[in-house]
């Protein structure tokens, strides 16, 4: 009977809890949850680990029940056995471990950069020689059969060094401008093997003869590799047709379209009815970030033609501040098509050659246009769309976390004077351009991204600084911190917890509307 009571406690200990805990949804569009790389899931507040890592010797089942904890108790498994792991890590190994892989690290690169030079070596010496071959130098090559001889071996021992090379981590290409690397290539500067095999995906289905749209937009929301980001935006936002060969008689028939327009509108921007609109934009340009874009005047006269061509296109909204930002992710993009190996301090946007800067422009007209068609009403009179995603978001954060909602309520802190910003701008004054481009690439892979799914993702980062907002008491204080958040060093890690959080969001919102309506 003794043994009795003692089960009849221990399953009345767990009654009031339930089995399992909620986990995070993943669905067709969504990445599959990576703990290593999403580490940053673990809520910051989650309670000390109550289990003990190494059970004394138990003599009684009492002893054993007060040691242990069953799979009926509620709460973060994960949690707490990571919170166990790290309170028992001997900081000696951990610093010697680190140390090591720092230092294999630094070897690795090493090599990487010999044989990268090796190779560069051989290629010239093959150059050189097939010179002299074409040249008629029989001083140097005694015969053709064996002029080819040596070409075919090194042809061979350049095709080796390339097999080896490519089983390697590739060296990816520096980032533009300062602040926008890519998302990939924003810690280390060489291609893991997950996002070497994640590349590889993306070159097979861009390689056939009609692109899957469908399957680009499910590899895409995870981010897209800088190398293909160019050609896959131009697809994803329906630029570009998804048949190979449709897509340069498009550019050609599209960018011939656009400076069609140029001729016929640009010169009017000096005409009354026109000043306002463009002396607004040459005002606002200036303003746009990153700072080393918009200090060169090649750039600042490509901006100028874009947004007045587009304001004169559309003249139910005309121009409107926060729409010359909006331009900039694609032109930086694009620039990046046609850049290599270049300094992002060193690189001079007019060096390119006219007609590659020509059609930087028109596609970045032209893709611009196709995300301001669906978030047209953001930027009509009175900006009806901006104002009733502001009220949406209010009543979404109002259900999702009533604590802070109640707290911005209570210190008479308006949506309006932080939100209406995130909406206008996309998010681009709060976070770094290279988070707005891995951002965007989430937007094109969603339904209606730019206009729906931006506010959930408005509402994941809102609840993302709720422990600052409720230790913030004032007014003035409040204000100042949403208007200037800390994301100054965030990415890819960030971006990607944001996103997952916005679409658990959507997930258990975006289809019962009434669920965050009072």
């Amino acid at each position: 009977m003794a043994s009795d009571g003692g089960r009849k406690q221990f399953w009345k200990r767990s009654g009031a809890k339930v089995p399992g805990s909620i986990q995070h949804v993943y669905g067709a569009q969504h990445p599959p949850f990576d703990p290593l790389l999403h580490g940053t899931l673990i809520k910051p507040g989650s309670k000390p680990p109550t289990t003990p890592v190494k059970l004394k010797k138990v003599s009684t089942f009492q002893e054993f029940e007060s040691n242990t904890s069953d799979a009926w108790d509620l709460g973060d498994d994960d949690d707490e056995l990571l919170a166990i792991a790290a309170e028992n890590l001997n900081t000696e190994v951990v610093m010697e471990t680190a140390h090591k892989v720092i230092q294999n690290h630094s070897k690795l690169q090493e090599q990487h950069k010999f044989q990268e030079e090796h190779l560069q070596e051989e290629k010239q010496v093959e150059s050189a020689e097939l010179t002299s071959v074409a040249c008629g130098d029989n001083r140097l090559v005694k015969s053709v059969s064996e002029g080819h001889a040596s070409s075919s071996s090194d042809n061979a021992s350049e095709n080796s060094s390339m097999q080896r090379s490519q089983s390697l981590p590739q060296t990816s290409t520096p980032p533009l401008v300062s602040g926008m690397a890519d998302y990939n290539t924003s810690v280390t500067p060489a291609l893991t093997e997950r996002e070497a095999s994640r590349l590889d995906k993306f070159r097979q289905l861009l390689a056939g003869p009609n692109t899957d749209l469908e399957e680009l937009r499910k590899l895409s929301w995870s981010g897209i590799p800088k190398r293909v980001r160019p050609i896959a935006w131009k697809l994803l936002s329906g630029y570009l047709p998804a048949n190979v060969d449709r897509r340069e008689s498009t550019l050609q028939r599209k960018r011939k379209e656009y400076f069609a327009f140029v001729e016929q509108y640009y010169d009017s921007r000096n005409d009354e009815s026109h000043q306002d609109t463009y002396r607004q934009i040459h005002i606002d340009i200036p303003r746009m970030s990153p700072e080393v874009l918009r200090l060169q005047p090649k750039v600042t006269e490509i901006f100028e033609r874009i947004l007045f061509i587009w304001a004169i296109r559309h003249p139910a909204s005309g121009y409107v501040q926060g729409i010359n930002d909006l331009v900039t992710p694609f032109f930086v993009v694009f620039v990046c098509e046609y850049i290599e190996e270049e300094e992002v301090e060193n690189f001079d946007v007019s060096s390119l050659p006219e007609e590659v800067l020509q059609n930087i422009e028109a596609d970045s007209y032209w893709c611009m246009s196709k995300l301001l068609d669906g978030i047209q009403d953001n930027y009509t009179f009175a900006q009806p769309g901006i104002q009733k995603k502001v009220k949406m978001l209010e009543e979404l954060v109002s259900r999702i976390d009533e604590q802070v909602h109640r707290h911005l309520d209570q210190h008479e802190v308006k949506y309006l004077q932080f939100a209406f910003r995130w909406m206008n701008n996309l998010l681009m004054r709060e976070v770094p351009l290279r988070c707005t481009i891995r951002l965007w690439d989430t937007y094109q892979s969603e339904p209606e991204g730019f206009s729906h799914f931006h506010l959930y993702v408005c509402a994941a980062f809102l609840v993302r600084w709720r422990k600052e907002i409720l230790e913030e008491k004032d007014f003035q204080e409040l204000l100042i911190f949403l208007q200037n958040l800390p994301t100054v060093h965030w990415g890819n890690e960030e971006m990607s917890v944001l996103l997952a959080e916005a679409y658990r969001l959507k997930f258990a919102f975006a289809d019962a509307p009434n669920h965050y309506k009072k």
